[in-house]
């Protein structure tokens, strides 16, 4: 009886050990080599797998970066000396990427804006925004202010100042978020050295303006006519700031009628 059984043990385990020789061969002959460098680079990275970088995690942004298929200094949360790291272990010289932070272009605070009614809906900036007047704001450009991007933010970088979103650069890692969650499209990624910023976002004409708002841009062209480096235009009825011709003479701020143009 024993005899009998020890056959077939042994054939099983034979068996056993020439399916695992196999495996263990076919791993080896088949295994996809992976590049040491992407996990350096994973290591290099600060972890938060926030997305900004356009994929879908840091391990995948990884991989991109050592393949060629990513820029190194892509990710938005890493700073200076973890880009330096990373361009390092991939045998790259440092490029000056300016950091960016995202800012709100609006100044329609609680002091400087009227309300057309009293709003009890859904605590949403995307459910108020779809209201006939888009809001309970007097500017149809205006913040809402139920902090759809200050929920949305991992960070902790958004707070709510007078039912209107302020940006804390510091903690801003550009990641995009808030932008997309914004129904108002007030939220804009700007260098950090772009420091003068207006901050306002309204289509309307002068005269609207002054009647919702004491801080809206009235496109009176007087930031135009003054900056003598081309950095600013007024289009429609808004002034813009090209911030690669700005260099900071403040000329746009002091000239602002409506205080619109900031140093932030």
């Amino acid at each position: 009886m024993l005899e009998s059984m020890i056959h077939p043990v042994l054939s099983i385990g034979a068996l056993a050990i020439a399916f695992g020789a196999i495996l263990g061969f076919s791993a080896k002959k088949f295994a996809v080599k992976v590049d040491p460098r992407v996990e350096q680079v994973i290591a290099a990275l600060p972890g938060a797998n926030c997305g900004g970088c356009g994929f879908p995690g840091c391990a995948v942004f990884a991989e991109q970066v050592v393949s060629g298929e990513a820029a190194y200094n892509a990710c938005p949360v890493a700073g200076v000396e973890e880009t330096a790291e990373i361009a390092k272990l991939l045998g790259l010289e440092v490029s000056d990427s300016s950091r960016k932070s995202a800012y709100v272009k609006c100044g329609g605070t609680d002091d400087n804006i009227k309300r057309n009614y009293f709003y009890d809906g859904p605590k949403s900036c995307v459910a108020a925004s779809q209201l006939a007047s888009g809001g309970n704001k007097s500017c149809l450009y205006a913040c809402i202010g139920l902090a759809s991007c200050k929920n949305i933010c991992p960070f902790s970088a958004i707070k709510m100042v007078n039912s209107v979103a302020s940006i804390d650069r510091n903690k801003c890692t550009s990641c995009g978020k808030c932008v997309t969650a914004c129904p108002k499209n007030l939220i804009e990624i700007a260098p950090d050295r772009a420091k003068v910023r207006v901050i306002c976002n309204s289509k309307d004409k002068g005269k609207l303006v002054k009647e919702n708002c004491r801080a809206g841009c009235i496109g009176c062209r007087l930031c135009e006519k003054h900056c003598e480096f081309d950095a600013v235009t007024v289009e429609d009825n808004i002034a813009h700031i090209d911030y690669d011709k700005c260099t900071l003479c403040l000329k746009c701020v002091d000239k602002c009628p409506a205080k619109a143009i900031k140093v932030c």
